[in-house]
Order: structure tokens, then C-alpha cells, then sequence
């Protein structure tokens, strides 16, 4: 087979490895090399000539190129599924994602807040507003105007670090809690108010969330508890304790009646609230679950195709079918909700991963982690279709937010006002991180 190197090449390259057998001490293969190239038998390396070091010089400029080219077939790939969910855009939407679809790129990193000055540890919507509250170790609540990228206001009432924070569903009052074993219930509408503060946790409090209805919270904590308060009286009217370890969260599902918890023991459980009943628990993960979610029922169909399943007899309308969890064991697990069996495992991720978020369409899966990056899974297939370096640091929270803003009233005469012009529904994601920033992740205009 003829030579794809010209005459010239090839005697370049003989030069070449002539020079690098002698500058590295192999005298015997220089010598049989030689001997093997009757045209160089008088050949000896010159330190001066422009073959010298030439062998090593073109490796490691192979070694760049390979470097080169992996660095640009990642970003083709990443361009070319941006594509693929373009393509798959209802007509009419001028080439552009539509905001039901959108999912965040690199790119869509519309503002890095920063002001915390320590890790920034949960970030929470306001429902109506484009409002975003972040909750930090500096001991402060911030909010700010996602929209604009502006601090609003700091809250001052914690004395220790603040772990989380969340509206409730009209957007009139934040609740917050921290490891100074308080939870506290902001008013809104007042000027962020402080109005009641809910003692009765023995250690550090993780989170605390509004049950469906507003008038109570939930809370988990490090003494092992779950407890659940009511809001007019500021008691606490039920302490559940499903595990023998800190509780890290404790999500309600839809209609209340149950709430996942995430937990120190490895493990994850569903408790029925209006007995305080363990009626699942998941065993499974290596450490510590860091989150757990309930499946929303729009995703559902999406779950049962990836695992292959069909939905349990009985399971109807909000009832939990499938819940996910996620470790620091770099995982995130399938659960069916009513056996306890693991069904399926994402894997990808090369830290702790913290946070789960569920796409609105219900076809996508948001994770985000210590490896300091969002990855997002296609849930009918569970492959990682996409990855984002989103922080320097450990990416501690992930929220997802949708509001309609650039709402203008339209006059219907008799200072009456009727409808909405320029109104938007946006579609924005929120991350924390250990790098004391925050990142609001929002479609282009």
C-alpha cells in the first residue's frame, strides 16, 4: 500500500524519530533504525535542526488538537439538541422556544445576583410578582426584582443561618426558617412585616413549607421531627417523628394529605399527616438523601414509560404514584410510591446531588448538585440530554418560577379596568450556590 506521506514527509519524519530514539537513550533501536534506512546511515541528530524535538512538539500538539476537537463535537452536540426542541415547537412561534417548552442553555443566564455574603441556601418565587426571596448563611432573607436583576429589600430577624424560605400560593406572606430553631411568617403586603415567630424545634430547622390551603406549615428539622403548625394560632399541633435522624426536607403533595420527607438515614419515607403513618419508605441510596419529591401527575405518563410500568390499582387522580429522590451519593431514584421499590437510576452527576425540579410540561427532569452544575433528563428515556456548568461553587437550590409580568390594565371607562395588554406568561428558574450568588435562568425575549 503506497505511502500517504510524500518522499520529503517521510524523510522528515525518519529524522524525527532518529532524533527522539538518540535524546532519550535508546542507542540500540537508533542503531537498528538506522541500518534500516540506508539513505540516513550517515544521518546524526543536530539540537539546531528543525527536526529536533519535532516527534515530541507534534504529540503534544495531537494531544491539543484531540482536546480541541472533544471541546467542539460537546458543543455541537449541545447546539444540535437546541435544535431538536426547536423542531419541536408548535408553528407559529417565529423559531423561537415557546415558554411552556423552554428549557435553560448556558445562555439563558439573565442575571447573577449577588449580595449574600455567605452561601445562599433556597430561593423561592413569588407567585404573582416577579419576585424572587433567597434564604442564606449570613442569617438574611433578600428579595429581589428577578425581572431586573435589583435588591429590593434585606430581611433582618434570624440570628442564625437561614435554610429556607417560601411564599404561600397568593403571595401574601413568607415563611422562613433557620438553625436559631425559629420559623418565621412575613407579611407581604406590609412591607415583609415580621408578624409571628413559631417556636418549638429542639435543633436546627431545614425547611418549612405551606400545606395546600395556607393556613399551616410543615417543618423538618435535625431533631429528628416533623412538625405541623397552624398559622392563626401560631401552635404547633402535631409532631411526627418518621425517622432517628436529621430530617434535611419535607414536601407536601398536592392535595395534602401526605408529605415526603429526605433524611440523614440514608433514606426517604411518605407519612400520611392526619395519622402520622409511615406508608412508604425508600431504601436504597449509599448516604445521606439530601431531596425527595412526589412525581407530579403531568409527568406520570412520561415516568411509566421510562420504568415500563403500569400506574397501581386504585392509584387515581392526585394520589402519588411514582417519587424521586435525591443523594449524596450522586444519584437520583424512581420510587413506586405504594410498593416502595426502586424502579429506575439516574446517574451522571459526579457530586452530591441537592435539588430536584420537575419541567411544567412534565417531560423533563432538573437536577442541580456539588459538581456544580444543572443537568436535565428526558424522563420517557432517563438520559441526561443536557448539561450546564450554572456555578462556580456547589449548586446548594434549584426553583422554578412562572409568572405573567409586562401586565398593563386596559380602561373600560368609570376607573374600571378590564383584560391585560403586553401580558406574558415567563418561564424562570432559580439556583443557589455556595459562591454566595444567585442565577435567574429565563428565556431570550
Amino acid at each position: 500500500m503506497s505511502s500517504i506521506l510524500s518522499e520529503r514527509q517521510q524523510d522528515d519524519l525518519h529524522k524525527a524519530i532518529l532524533d527522539y530514539l538518540q535524546s532519550n537513550g535508546f542507542a540500540k533501536t537508533f542503531d537498528q533504525f538506522k541500518q534500516e534506512l540506508p539513505s540516513l546511515a550517515d544521518f546524526q541528530p543536530d539540537p539546531s535542526a528543525k527536526t529536533s524535538g519535532l516527534l515530541a512538539k507534534k504529540w503534544t500538539s495531537v494531544i491539543r488538537m484531540q482536546k480541541k476537537i472533544m471541546e467542539l463535537e460537546t458543543r455541537l452536540a449541545q447546539a444540535l439538541e437546541d435544535q431538536s426542541h426547536m423542531a419541536l415547537m408548535p408553528n407559529g412561534s417565529g423559531g423561537k422556544q415557546s415558554n411552556a417548552d423552554w428549557l435553560p442553555t448556558a445562555s439563558n443566564a439573565k442575571h447573577t445576583l449577588t449580595g449574600h455574603r455567605g452561601t445562599v441556601n433556597a430561593a423561592a418565587f413569588h407567585p404573582v410578582y416577579s419576585v424572587v426571596a433567597t434564604a442564606s448563611d449570613d442569617f438574611t432573607i433578600k428579595i429581589w426584582d428577578w425581572d431586573g436583576g435589583e435588591l429590593e429589600r434585606t430581611l433582618k430577624s434570624h440570628t442564625k443561618r437561614v435554610s429556607d424560605c417560601q411564599y404561600n400560593s397568593t403571595g401574601t406572606t413568607l415563611v422562613s426558617c433557620g438553625y436559631d430553631l425559629f420559623i418565621k411568617l412575613w407579611n407581604v403586603e406590609n412591607d415583609y412585616q415580621n408578624f409571628a415567630t413559631l417556636r418549638g424545634h429542639e435543633h436546627s430547622i431545614s425547611s418549612a413549607r405551606f400545606l395546600p390551603g395556607d393556613d399551616k406549615i410543615i417543618s423538618s428539622s435535625r431533631d429528628h421531627s416533623l412538625r405541623i403548625w397552624d398559622i392563626a394560632s401560631t401552635h404547633c399541633i402535631k409532631v411526627i417523628t418518621p425517622h432517628e435522624a436529621w430530617i434535611r426536607s419535607a414536601v407536601p403533595s398536592e392535595d395534602g394529605r401526605f408529605i415526603i420527607t429526605s433524611a440523614g438515614d440514608h433514606t426517604s419515607k411518605v407519612v400520611e399527616l392526619s395519622s402520622g403513618e409511615v406508608k412508604a419508605e425508600f431504601r436504597g441510596h449509599d448516604n445521606d438523601v439530601e431531596a425527595a419529591e412526589f412525581c407530579p401527575p403531568n409527568a406520570v405518563a412520561a415516568v411509566r414509560e421510562l420504568v415500563a410500568v403500569k400506574a397501581p390499582a386504585g392509584a387515581q387522580g392526585s394520589t402519588p404514584v411514582f417519587a424521586f429522590t435525591a443523594s449524596r451519593d450522586k444519584l437520583i431514584k424512581i420510587w413506586d410510591v405504594h410498593s416502595g421499590q426502586c424502579l429506575h437510576t439516574l446517574r451522571g452527576h459526579d457530586d452530591w446531588v441537592h435539588a430536584i425540579v420537575f419541567h411544567p410540561n412534565g417531560q423533563f427532569l432538573l437536577t442541580a448538585g456539588d459538581d456544580h452544575t444543572i443537568r436535565i433528563w428526558d424522563l420517557k428515556t432517563g438520559r441526561c440530554t443536557r448539561k450546564i456548568e450554572a456555578h462556580v461553587q456547589f449548586v446548594t437550590s434549584m426553583s422554578w418560577g412562572r409568572q405573567i409580568i409586562g401586565t398593563a390594565s386596559q380602561s373600560t371607562g368609570d376607573n374600571k379596568t378590564e383584560g391585560s395588554v403586553g401580558a406574558r406568561l415567563v418561564s424562570v428558574i432559580a439556583t443557589t450556590g455556595s459562591d454566595q450568588s444567585v442565577k435567574i435562568w429565563a428565556p431570550t425575549r
